[in-house]
């Protein structure tokens, strides 16, 4: 897909993802009576994000004309890389979603996208897949309903750090998925060749052994010394701090 035809799909996603959030806008969690401190340490995105992922797929399921959608099929497993498929009405290009919850304001944090296989195996048969991530940003009210603010559509592809961590079950991680003004517009087979090195890269740093060295897809070169990393010469020499 060209950086065109990905904007194309984010535009018409964010129309249908705006319309949502207007007819959903507050979710009763509980009652006063029920939570008479209030949230407290539940105030928190990972406490409600299932109930909040659920709320969306259903109303975009059942109304999904409503939305502007012609066809939404919920992922029939719970460790897909993406929660539904959808295609938008005068548009037959499927596009997968994964849906994520934020709090208004919150710190930037470098969350989870998708576990690495999951998402190297998802573009095995086609990189121009269509995936976007859907952040819904909440704030939790003293009434104790949770309100989503807005949501931003973000493709997988323009994310600008691409990196798969290799000691947290090998996640493709990002700080800069919520905020279209932190995206790197690039194409479907650019994002591919970056996210593959990034991959490989992680694993080559999950099997190296103390005295390893290897090569970041950036350039540098690294040395496993007493379990952690340091940047060195290619041949393994430490960098003199005066000629660089």
């Amino acid at each position: 897909m060209t950086i065109e035809q990905i904007e194309i799909l984010r535009a018409g996603l964010q129309e249908s993802f705006d319309l949502l959030v207007a007819k959903i806008n507050k979710i009763q969690i509980g009652t006063k009576e029920q939570f008479p401190y209030g949230w407290r340490n539940a105030g928190k995105g990972r406490t409600v994000w299932r109930i909040l992922e659920e709320v969306i797929t259903q109303n975009l399921e059942k109304d999904h004309t409503e939305f502007k959608l012609q066809s939404i099929t919920p992922s029939e497993s719970e460790v897909s890389v993406f929660d539904f498929e959808c295609k938008l009405i005068g548009n037959d290009t499927p596009i997968y979603i994964n849906i994520k919850s934020a709090v208004l304001g919150g710190r930037k944090n470098k969350d989870d996208i998708s576990k690495g296989i999951g998402l190297r195996d998802f573009y095995a048969d086609d990189i121009n897949k269509n995936f976007f991530v859907g952040t819904f940003f909440i704030k939790f009210n003293d009434d104790m309903t949770i309100e989503i603010d807005h949501a931003t559509v973000f493709p997988i592809v323009w994310i600008k750090d691409i990196y798969v961590n290799p000691s947290n079950n090998g996640n493709l991680q990002s700080a800069y998925y919520k905020d279209l003004n932190d995206a790197v517009k690039r194409s479907n087979t650019e994002f591919h060749e970056l996210f593959i090195n990034a991959l490989d890269f992680a694993q080559s740093k999950k099997d190296a052994k103390a005295g390893d060295i290897i090569q970041e897809p950036e350039g540098k070169y690294l040395k496993k010394i007493s379990g952690r990393w340091k940047e060195v010469q290619e041949n393994g020499d430490e960098i003199d701090p005066i000629l660089f």
